[in-house]
């Protein structure tokens, strides 16, 4: 009773609001207009009708499926029983006939447009690029070139052709072809990438593999050319692999080009071997590639998605990926036991001991050139920590796979690395001998010293009278180059095969004789310095105290793995090492070689996955190097049909490789969908990248174990740290840490001594990791290109707490700077709903516009867009009736607006979050938390509620909250438009071949708006139309119709000059082919009979047939002249003449 009186007290002291609690309220309903929803959509030909549907669930991404591709005018050759017996699907047939369409296409260059294949893992690419290649095979076009990452893949090419009823084409490996060879007749040639740039000197001739197959081709070859995963190989300007890809397009320009990429319109970087698409280049908005990648990484990660579907409308894309319904995953976090993270610890501060170690002696020795010094010693760092990481979930990935064979399943483990460098480099220190496992992390540690460490080449002068002996001739011995280091002035470099970095540079004061080879040289006089004795005795320091670190640290985690899960008799191991370390029956340990008698190395990948297919041993190792195109999923067509149990050491740092790894084993025509187990450590950040992977996994229909990631963002955005938001995020921290800016981000709570300790420990923790530097002049700074990928390899060389938190303390400030941008609207959300839930969206008015084509012109439209956001009293009142929670129900406000109080419904959410919907905006875009309501409502019954509901429902249709709230509106009565709080919103969008108009969009709304961002959108209608395009902000619509209007004349002006020139061009020929007539009329006279013969001879014989041929323009016409009796007369006669121009013939009648 008491409550109810008090609310005349309330509603008084609280009528007026504050500014502050109205843009609160503001803010609440205009953030609704945009959001998420799925990502895929289930996915089946639209246009193509032949084939049996696909053996499992297929989906294509929800922009894509918002347009349409183009219609089929494409008749195919493959044989029916292949269609009807389902040997390729629906899906395989569509892709080969819309490759096939756009190979009909010539591009304004006169080079053959190309098709790109974005299919994911396990639809199947391999078949639909065999069928392109028999379809081509039936037309005539009996040659092709197929190039893959692999050698290993020439026999998937000839079980996918032989799958599809085409075992007759035969398929040709370039690596057993001498060079020169070009014997081969007819079929497929397939070879790798890095056979593109093969070359061979024999017989003091220059032979390349280049030239090799374009004469194989010979010149006008119109044949396919495949180039499978062409993302992986590498950068196509910098590297002759890649200047190879394009050169070989450029020199076939006839070609049938087939790009087969999963990645290739997610990356732009991935396209630039694309030239064939007729995305850049003559005739298009982009002259370069370059041009097309600035435009596309400027515009933000929406962009990319207009791309493909403007590839898809112009026909030259498809990209399908199997669901991963039916799969499930969870993530299994493994704490670290206390032993190993004081080996951790223990390993951190040698490391930070070696590099103080490592820059005293470089200081002492002067060297000028340290680039290739530093190179190798952070890759070393970065490999010694990763083997650290993986081998510290060594013990829980057996306990789970034993409890998972136990269950009746197989198990498959994805690694990145083998650590086969460093037992080969132990093998060889021992002459080949091997009797303990490895620690691939001490071997990194310890070959780093032994061959990098700081150091000068001894000095050396001949001996008098002494010649210098030759190197024998022949293969040297197989042992590290290891050369006594004193100073002198060169600095020593040694072979290392197990780094992909760059040699060590050499000093300026090196003499030619110091860098000969000493060996067999007895009689060399060597100068030592005195300096030599303490830098070698600081080397030795660090070895022994790498040796004593070398007991603690775990051993090679592959050899372990295979050791402890039963060893190679129970583990199938697909991976590149040629030999590996194994424990004998006796307990003994020896190293021995993968290879089997009569298989070379190369088979054996394909005899392991054999055996474990057919169940004769159900663990499976792969490695990244060696899964690419194995298919290890649980296969209708096998014997071993038990579920695949698929862990992952080590997640990559990129969701769409990780996903691409799982597609080994979730495959097409599976019995059974895997399930994935991420093994992760609380180690920098794993979690966070762990949560990339099972956003993406759940996206695609994949279930988890649990919900524990259900309250997260769906914007997988917010993971990935390689953006400009990470590199301003890792920017502020390092300015914070050292004491440059005041952080606005507080660093993370409970840090053992608060957050002036944290500072301290980070700066110094930093300058043990390289990151921060002293410059003599500048004191401490950030090292030059500290990249995110950078920062977050080197944080694992600080110790557990200390990389832990300061990785916090980097998410935090990430987090904080998307914020701020998300609430000063310039963040980039990629593709978002408009009105997402919302059925009441309508298309008011569309105008049309030109575009400019490569070779076609498109069209795009400008639409304006109604949505009734609104929520009526009958659909409120109806969801009321089925709630049942006592806070859930109908609210009023106790501060009154205008004459009535505001009204919301209020439905159950997570914890103590309520869903508000409210009569004017429908669906409030954020939950309200039960105080926060309780705080400004109290409940009523519908009965009460209704008529604020229905007077707020009809009121909002034309005005905007202030004039409901305040009976008036500023900025209504200052001749502007508000929208606040109105039910009925506009919006502009722009759909069509949006890439052709993206920079003079962009500009437009740049000028105006000073954001280069173009919010892409997309929505569906009330009669079900889906559309994706360009927001177009209200104050920019009349330029930009402005815009597309000029762009349209243009088109149609140049369209009106190009029908001119044609309708001249038919003129000039209809008048040159007057002329020919002309010509005709004078050649046909008959020749006279003899008198002698009868009328009706002479008739029958008035034959007059003259062939002869005349040009026109730069054609050659076939004329053949024939007298005829008139059917008129009896005597005379019309001579037929008969014209043949190209495809066109042309008969006329002259007198004779």
């Amino acid at each position: 009773m008491n409550y109810i009186t008090n609310i005349p007290l309330l509603l008084q002291a609280q009528r007026t609001q504050t500014p502050a609690e109205e843009e609160a309220e503001e803010e609440e309903e205009e953030t609704e207009e945009l959001g998420h929803v799925d990502t895929y959509a289930d996915y089946k030909p639209s246009k193509s009708t032949i084939g049996i549907s696909h053996p499992d669930i297929v989906v294509e991404t929800n922009t894509l499926s918002s347009v349409p591709p183009p219609d089929i005018t494409y008749t195919l050759s493959i044989p029916d029983p292949t269609i009807n017996c389902g040997l390729l699907s629906a899906l395989q047939l569509e892709a080969i006939i819309y490759a096939c369409q756009q190979h009909e296409v010539i591009l304004q260059n006169n080079q053959r447009a190309g098709f790109l294949i974005g299919d994911g893992a396990g639809v199947g690419k391999g078949r639909t690029v065999a069928g392109i290649i028999l379809e081509n095979y039936l037309k005539g076009r009996k040659k092709a070139l197929w190039f893959s990452v692999s050698n290993d893949l020439k026999y998937d090419a000839e079980r996918d052709l032989k799958d599809i009823n085409a075992p007759t084409i035969p398929v040709h490996a370039l690596n057993k072809i001498k060079y020169g060879d070009t014997a081969t007749s007819e079929g497929v040639l397939f070879a790798t990438y890095s056979a593109l740039i093969g070359e061979s000197q024999a017989g003091g001739q220059r032979r390349t593999r280049l030239k090799q197959i374009l004469d194989w081709c010979k010149p006008g070859f119109d044949g396919v050319i495949v180039f499978d995963e062409c993302h992986k190989a590498k950068n196509a300007t910098s590297t002759k692999m890649g200047k190879a890809v394009l050169d070989l397009q450029h020199k076939l320009p006839l070609a049938r080009v087939v790009y087969a990429s999963a990645t290739g319109a997610s990356e732009p970087k991935n396209m630039i071997y694309m030239s064939r698409l007729g995305i850049w280049g003559d005739g298009t908005p982009f002259k370069t590639f370059d041009d097309f990648l600035h435009a596309i990484e400027k515009r933000g990660v929406g962009a990319m998605e207009i791309v493909a579907m403007d590839m898809k409308v112009s026909g030259m894309y498809i990209a399908r990926q199997l669901s991963f319904s039916g799969v499930s995953f969870r993530i299994e976090e493994i704490s670290l036991d206390d032993d190993f993270k004081l080996v951790y610890n223990k390993s951190a501060k040698l490391w930070a001991e070696t590099l103080a170690v490592f820059i005293r002696a470089a200081d002492e020795l002067c060297l000028v050139s340290r680039k290739s010094l530093w190179g190798q010693f952070w890759s070393s760092h970065q490999r010694f920590f990763k083997y650290l990481c993986i081998a510290a979930k060594v013990r829980c990935l057996v306990e789970l796979a034993n409890k998972e064979l136990e269950a009746g399943k197989c198990i498959v483990i994805g690694l990145q690395s083998t650590g086969e460098a460093r037992t080969r480099e132990v093998l060889d220190e021992n002459d080949g001998h091997l009797d303990r496992f490895v620690s691939a992390a001490e071997g990194v540690f310890k070959a780093l010293v032994q061959k990098h460490f700081p150091s000068e080449k001894p000095r050396r002068e001949k001996a008098p009278g002494n010649k210098r002996k030759r190197k024998p001739r022949g293969r040297q011995p197989k042992f590290p180059k290891h050369t006594m280091v004193d100073p002198g002035g060169v600095i020593n470099i040694s072979d290392d095969s197990s780094t992909d970095t760059d040699g060590m540079d050499t000093d300026s004061n090196s003499s030619p004789d110091s860098l000969l080879d000493n060996n067999n040289n007895d009689d060399d006089v060597i100068f030592v310095d005195s300096k030599n004795t303490w830098i070698e005795e600081m080397k030795q320091g660090l070895l022994n105290k790498i040796a004593d670190l070398g007991k603690e640290l775990p051993l090679n985690t592959l050899d372990e793995l295979i050791d402890k899960l039963g060893g190679p008799e129970k583990v199938s191991e697909m991976t590149g090492r040629k030999g590996r370390v194994v424990r004998r029956p006796d307990g003994s340990v020896r190293y021995e070689s993968r290879a089997e008698q009569s298989h070379t190395i190369d088979h054996i990948n394909l005899k392991e996955k054999d055996r474990f297919m057919c169940g004769e041993k159900l663990v499976a190792i792969i490695s990244e190097a060696a899964s690419s195109g194995i298919s290890l999923q649980a296969d209708k067509r096998v014997k071993n049909q038990c579920r695949r149990v698929h862990m992952t050491l080590e997640l990559p740092w990129s969701a769409d490789r990780a996903i691409q790894q799982f597609g080994r084993t979730h495959r097409s025509n599976q019995v059974t969908a895997p399930e994935y187990i991420f093994l992760i450590s609380e180690l920098a950040g794993e979690r966070r990248f762990a949560s990339i992977v099972a956003k993406r996994l759940e996206s695609l229909g994949a279930l988890t174990h649990g919900d524990r990631r259900a309250t997260e963002s769906r914007d997988l955005s917010k993971y990935n740290f390689e953006n400009k938001y990470g590199t301003k995020a890792l920017d502020k921290i390092t300015k914070a840490i050292l004491g440059h800016i005041e952080s606005k981000v507080s660093p993370p709570k409970g840090y053992p001594g608060g957050d002036a300790l944290f500072f301290r420990d980070m700066k110094h923790g930093m300058m043990d990791v390289g990151i921060f530097c002293k410059e003599p002049r500048f004191g401490l700074s950030t090292e030059k290109d500290c990249s995110i990928t950078k920062f977050l390899n080197r944080i694992l060389g600080l110790e557990v707490h200390k990389q832990n938190s300061l990785f916090q303390y980097f998410t935090d400030n990430f987090d904080y700077l998307i914020e701020k941008d998300k609430k000063e609207g310039k963040y980039d959300m990629g593709i978002l709903d408009l009105a997402p839930g919302n059925d009441e969206i309508y298309e008011e008015k569309q105008e049309t516009f030109m575009t400019v084509g490569n070779p076609q012109d498109g069209q795009v439209v400008l639409y304006k867009i109604s949505v009734d956001r609104g929520m009526p009293w009958e659909e409120a009142y109806e969801k009321a009736q089925n709630l049942n929670s006592p806070d859930e129900g109908f609210y009023l406000s106790y501060k009154l607006r205008g004459n009535h109080p505001c009204v919301l419904l209020a439905e159950q959410g997570r914890g103590r979050n309520f869903i508000v919907y409210k009569p004017n905006i429908g669906k409030q875009a954020h939950p309200e938390s039960l105080d926060n309501l309780q705080q400004r409502y109290r409940k009523v019954t519908p009965d009460q509620a209704k008529d604020s509901w229905e007077s707020q429902f009809n009121f909002s249709f034309g005005k905007c909250s202030h004039a409901n709230w305040n009976g008036k509106c500023k900025k209504i009565e200052e001749g502007q438009e508000c929208l606040q709080g109105m039910r009925l919103r506009q919006y502009h969008m722009l759909c069509g071949a949006l890439l052709r108009v993206w920079k003079r969009v962009a500009d437009v709304v740049s000028d105006i708006t000073s954001s280069s961002i173009l919010q892409i959108v997309r929505l569906k209608t009330k009669n079900s139309n889906k559309q994706v395009g360009i927001k177009i902000p209200e104050n920019c619509v009349a330029r930009v119709r402005v815009e597309l209007l000029k762009m349209d004349e243009e088109v149609k002006r140049r369209r009106k000059e190009r029908e001119q020139h044609a309708q001249e061009q038919r003129l000039a020929e209809q008048r040159q082919l007057k002329q020919q007539l002309q010509d005709i009329h004078l050649l046909a006279k008959p020749y006279s009979q003899p008198q002698s013969l009868s009328q009706s001879h002479r008739t029958q014989n008035f034959y007059l047939s003259l062939t002869q041929p005349f040009w026109v323009g730069e054609e050659v016409l076939d004329l053949t002249v024939s007298s005829s009796p008139s059917p008129d007369s009896t005597e005379g006669g019309l001579g037929l003449v008969s014209l043949s121009r190209g495809a066109q013939n042309y008969s006329f009648y002259t007198e004779t």
